[in-house]
């Protein structure tokens, strides 16, 4: 069947729009919008380019076709521009991975260079036994604290902390109360389960247990957050990507996201699969720069958000 010239274009900037609003909007709600939210987003540029190369090609549907291409990369984040300016408070979050790509003095030294006041890691669970002892000694100006396989270190006054269960997979929420510019601050260090998005294939059930557990899990931090007075930050693997209710929901219990508000370009801390799922959260502190740094200590990168009161 002849189809009529601008149908590709058409049909694909239909497809990008209908891909961004089912996830974003639908998102963990039901499994088929579940993989729309959790996918990479270049796949939505990918998509374009066909659609592109044969508009110009038939010399038809080139406006449209360009217009799904713009459409996908601003969902992509690859117009995300924010104006920066330096903060007072460096906090960043990091999956180290157990350590698997480093050692103990490499970590400590990276980490040490950022000059960060709170450290938040994630699968902090060494492979060596020997490596958490190693690492505390190469920053020896932090105090720190786990729960878990999660470990916040910090140089601020440490007033107390407190350990939150999160349903399944032996995982808790790490709390920390601080004093920061003469004020309490309580930062929450946190790494909920990933959803199993692999599974939805050949084992559609394991795919919605995870998607379920990951959920209470979400819905133990978002009780969390409302309940905890004054300025807060809520970081970790988040294993969340920026859309879909999940992401809405802690960014209304908690606040804005720091690198959606100070943040340029799509900020992958996955670069495996070019997705963005560990964030910083922030209520009653000014996001003032967020960088994602190009560290190979891990599969994933650390996000650096520096803050203003």
């Amino acid at each position: 069947m002849r189809v009529h010239l601008p149908a590709l274009p058409i049909l694909t900037l239909i497809l990008v729009a209908l891909a961004w609003a089912l996830g974003d909007l639908i998102g963990e709600r039901t499994l088929p919008t579940l993989l729309l939210a959790y996918a990479p987003p270049l796949l939505w540029v990918l998509l374009c380019l066909p659609a592109l190369a044969w508009a110009a090609w038939r010399r038809r549907g080139r406006g449209v076709a360009l217009a799904a291409l713009l459409l996908a990369a601003w969902g992509a984040g690859l117009f995300h521009w924010r104006p920066q300016q330096p903060g007072t408070l460096r906090v960043v979050t990091f999956n180290v991975l157990g350590g698997a790509r480093t050692s103990p003095a490499g970590l400590g030294a990276a980490l040490r260079a950022l000059n960060a006041d709170v450290i938040l890691l994630q699968e902090a669970r060494f492979h060596d036994p020997t490596f958490e002892a190693r690492l505390r000694a190469a920053l020896p100006a932090y105090r720190a604290v786990r729960a878990q396989e999660v470990m916040t270190l910090t140089r601020l006054p440490l007033l107390g902390t407190d350990t939150r269960p999160l349903p399944g997979l032996d995982r808790a929420a790490l709390v920390t109360r601080l004093r920061w510019e003469g004020r309490p601050l309580t930062v929450v260090n946190a790494h909920p389960g990933a959803t199993q998005v692999s599974a939805a294939l050949h084992d559609p059930a394991r795919l919605r247990r995870s998607r379920d557990l990951r959920a209470a899990q979400l819905d133990v931090l978002t009780a969390l957050a409302r309940a905890t007075p004054g300025p807060l930050i809520l970081g970790g693997d988040l294993n969340t990507p920026p859309r879909g209710p999940a992401y809405r929901a802690l960014r209304q219990a908690v606040g804005p996201d720091a690198f959606q508000r100070a943040g340029r370009g799509p900020g992958w801390t996955y670069p495996g699969l070019r997705l963005r799922i560990d964030h910083q959260f922030s209520r009653d502190l000014c996001p003032a720069r967020a960088r994602v740094l190009s560290w190979t200590l891990s599969d994933h990168r650390p996000l650096l958000v520096e803050y203003r009161p």
